[in-house]
């Protein structure tokens, strides 16, 4: 007479929606972590699994769960558990109608972070030693990706995971991404005599009409004004004018040229727009990259893509993520979770739970094939 499979031994569905409702009932905005944190500690622990917490400043902390020699560790999952801010601070959590899930952090990044716990749950409960791999659930990737920074400068691992919404598909590639500050002056005046001044808001939309049409020769430069502000406020035409914009670029592409380019943009817009007196600075860049398809952790991803009968279709990351902090501290990460990143950031936020409930199983068959 054959032996019953032990169901504990797989990814419990119920188990897994209602961590996923925990994580998405506690607000967690970036820098504002520490509810979230307790709660994903204490719930490690009742799992049976050892837990680090790595300090990242005097209230937050990214959560580890390593191997007992962390220094042989092939693979580290990670998930971010931050948010951007709720859109209605009265109204975020979790609802779920049908297959779907929604409420803030639903597809960024909590769903992939649900799915990874309960992955290593499942580990724990078979009990014996752990593959060569770790989990890393940090803060602050929606700000300034300090979590990641912190994790990087003190363990090192080749290859990484991240919880990213990417459908299930693997991204092998990452986008770049360059922040820019764009800065006009104007005049000041009174209001009701705009005649008498320079507005600095109208000639810096003209320098981004510029900016734009330099984008649109360049269809795979993803382009975002991410902010524009006049100053002073009050009732003066404005004599100062910023706009932040967002920039990511193809995993081949020169940030360096894209530079060089924006630079002489600015300085030729003179020519066109009067008493331009415009000025740009670049802040945070990341250099984008590509894995190969042929490496051997790559070849086994593929293999269990295909034992679980999931189409291996390759893609690029679009977005900025706490990848870019991995690749450049050497690490390969692969971009690879549930849900969609055209739900992420928006007030409809949403994931289907049965992507979730794959993300767990394909994260379990990964760490078990190593």
């Amino acid at each position: 007479m054959g032996s019953v499979k032990d169901r504990s031994m797989d990814i419990q569905p119920e188990r897994l929606k209602n961590l996923l409702k925990a994580l998405i009932d506690i607000y967690s905005p970036s820098g504002k972590e520490e509810d979230v944190l307790e709660y994903t500690n204490d719930y490690l622990v009742a799992q049976g699994l050892t837990v680090t917490k790595q300090e990242v400043d005097e209230n937050r902390f990214n959560i580890l769960v390593f191997p007992e020699k962390d220094d042989e560790m092939v693979l580290c999952f990670v998930g971010h558990l931050d948010t951007v801010n709720a859109y209605d601070i009265e109204d975020y959590g979790f609802t779920d109608e049908g297959d779907t899930v929604t409420g803030l952090g639903a597809t960024d990044m909590k769903s992939g972070c649900a799915a990874m716990i309960e992955a290593f749950t499942v580990l724990a409960k078979k009990g014996g030693m752990l593959p060569p791999i770790g989990l890393a659930l940090v803060v602050g990737e929606e700000e300034e990706s300090d979590g990641a920074k912190a994790l990087v400068e003190e363990y090192s691992f080749p290859w990484a995971v991240i919880g990213e919404p990417t459908n299930i598909m693997p991204c092998l590639g990452h986008y770049g991404y360059l922040e820019v500050l764009l800065r006009t002056q104007g005049r000041r005046a009174h209001s009701s005599v705009p005649e008498f001044g320079q507005n600095a808001i109208e000639t810096m939309l003209r320098l981004l009409l510029e900016v734009m049409d330099y984008t649109s020769s360049s269809p795979t430069l993803v382009y975002n004004i991410r902010q524009l502000m006049g100053f002073p406020g009050g009732f003066v035409v404005p004599d100062a004018c910023e706009a932040w914009l967002d920039l990511h670029l193809p995993p081949d592409s020169r940030i360096d040229v894209l530079k060089a380019e924006l630079e002489q943009l600015v300085e030729a817009a003179g020519q066109n727009i009067p008493d331009l007196n415009g000025y740009i600075r670049f802040e945070d860049t990341y250099s984008g990259y590509r894995i190969s398809p042929e490496r051997p952790l790559v070849k086994k991803l593929e293999e269990v893509y295909r034992r679980m009968s999931i189409p291996w279709e390759p893609q690029d990351f679009r977005s900025h993520s706490d990848g870019s902090v991995l690749w450049t501290a050497g690490v390969n990460p692969i971009i690879l979770g549930p849900g969609r990143l055209e739900e992420a950031h928006t007030p409809e936020e949403s994931v289907a739970f049965p992507d979730v409930l794959q993300a767990a199983r394909l994260y379990l068959n990964l760490a078990t094939a190593l």
